[in-house]
């Protein structure tokens, strides 16, 4: 069977479970978003790419993920490490996906049941309680700048996949002249963090994934 493009936004569903042989968590994973038809192909890669790369250097504690969407990084980050209690998920909308993911990551995973959580309105005013994991994949502009924000000012872990870097609004630090608008927009959130007292770590995700694939992870010292 040819391989897939990990970059496509066609929807996954239950003809393309077929492309997710065999009995890893990825692949257990990937067959259960398919039963769920309602996510793109990229989304989910996404998510996982950044939740394993994440689950490396920080874990336990409660996951608030901002600007979540459908709030699939939240259900992986539990399965990849059970000792995160809980996660609430935030944003101005809950998307009818988020019912169709959580419903059927339920039934394959029944420890999730009561575990993962929806909560509409703005992120500034969701509660974000210590020893948080405060974490958004491809928040648009300057809405990366309020996740860390409720980072910074609470003092809690943090971890974003930025994304559609606005240059009108977004700091770039003085270094456009050196490096293109949107890495020097992302180079001045790794100083921001670092001025706040962070320990930062920049990786990036496979670039045949997105090119909006800069991983910024940063933690209080």
């Amino acid at each position: 069977m040819a391989p897939m493009s990990r970059s496509s936004r066609n929807t996954l569903n239950e003809r393309t479970s077929l492309h997710f042989p065999g009995d890893t968590l990825f692949a257990r994973l990937a067959r259960t978003v398919c039963r769920a038809g309602c996510l793109p192909r990229k989304e989910l890669y996404e998510a996982w790419e950044t939740a394993r790369r994440l689950r490396r250097v920080m874990r336990g504690g409660p996951i608030v993920e901002l600007a979540a969407g459908h709030g699939l990084l939240s259900m992986i980050l539990i399965l990849l490490d059970d000792t995160s209690p809980a996660a609430t998920c935030v944003d101005i909308h809950q998307p009818d996906s988020f019912g169709k993911l959580l419903a059927v990551m339920r039934e394959q995973w029944p420890r999730l049941a009561d575990r993962v959580h929806y909560r509409e309105g703005l992120l500034e005013e969701a509660p974000i309680a210590p020893g948080s994991l405060v974490v958004s994949v491809h928040a648009c502009g300057v809405l990366t700048d309020r996740v860390l924000d409720r980072a910074i000012k609470g003092g809690h872990r943090v971890a974003v996949l930025p994304c559609c870097h606005d240059l009108d609004r977004c700091d770039q630090g003085n270094l456009e002249g050196w490096l293109d608008g949107p890495l020097a927009v992302d180079a001045t959130r790794v100083a921001r963090l670092r001025v706040a007292g962070y320990r930062v770590r920049t990786q990036t995700i496979p670039a045949e994934i997105t090119p909006k694939n800069r991983l910024l992870l940063g933690e209080p010292v």
